[in-house]
């Protein structure tokens, strides 16, 4: 029998993200956890772990990289595998406060619409924002999100912990990946995530993004199963 897998993305994010995997994974026992019902990282953890199976593989993206490290921190006999995308370990720092702040006011200001347009020029790559498909992914996430979810994710976000120093007690396989021109996450933030977790090993997918899964699935795909597999 499969290791179940518990996937948990971001912010303005919705479980498109995860579609290629899914497409890909037909007969294994997936459960994609809840990223738009709480407005604390410690609310979305809980709620993972309150529906999730007594052993599983997690896989996080994004925001839900920051829901992962919570994850571990309190029910770290639960995961036997974990990978992580495009995120970080970090609090936020003042560029980053100010940034959030600004898609804030876009949506108190009632253009909950421009957040998405603000952002894609950090979401894919230049040569990619051309792609009709890869752009009408982001959209169409950002408008099932909705406004007031979109909110709540950002007071979550603001208000997480530095993840860095208790890095070290994770002790399962770790498998990270990043996107070379992730407009979002840097080599550094990955860099920094590697050399913390024992045996942690970087998989760097060229010419992606913040979103690899749409922007390299031939890629991240099979690098997921041949992890969550070995």
């Amino acid at each position: 029998m499969s290791l179940p897998i518990v996937l948990i993305t971001g912010q303005l994010l919705t479980d498109a993200v995860w579609q290629p995997l899914l497409d890909a994974w037909p007969d294994r026992d997936i459960i994609i956890a809840d990223n738009q019902s709480d407005d604390t990282i410690e609310g979305f953890a809980q709620r993972l772990l309150d529906n999730a199976p007594p052993k599983f593989a997690l896989i996080a993206h994004a925001m839900g990289g920051f829901v992962a490290f919570e994850v571990m921190r309190r029910a770290p006999e639960h995961i036997v595998k974990l990978a992580l995308i495009s995120t970080l370990a970090s609090a936020d720092g003042p560029a980053q406060t100010a940034r959030r702040q600004g898609y804030i006011d876009l949506v108190e200001s009632g253009n909950f619409d421009q957040v998405v347009e603000e952002r894609i020029p950090i979401l894919f790559p230049e040569e990619k924002r051309s792609d009709e498909r890869l752009v009408g992914i982001a959209r169409q996430m950002a408008a099932d999100t909705r406004a007031e979810t979109f909110l709540a994710q950002q007071r979550a976000i603001m208000a997480r912990i530095d993840s860095r120093p208790r890095l070290g007690e994770i002790a399962v396989p770790t498998l990270l990946i990043w996107g070379a021109k992730d407009g979002i996450t840097s080599r550094a933030h990955h860099d920094e995530i590697l050399e913390a977790i024992p045996g942690a090993r970087l998989e760097v997918i060229a010419g992606a993004g913040h979103l690899p899964t749409v922007e390299a699935p031939e890629v991240v795909v099979p690098l997921l199963a041949g992890f969550i597999d070995a």
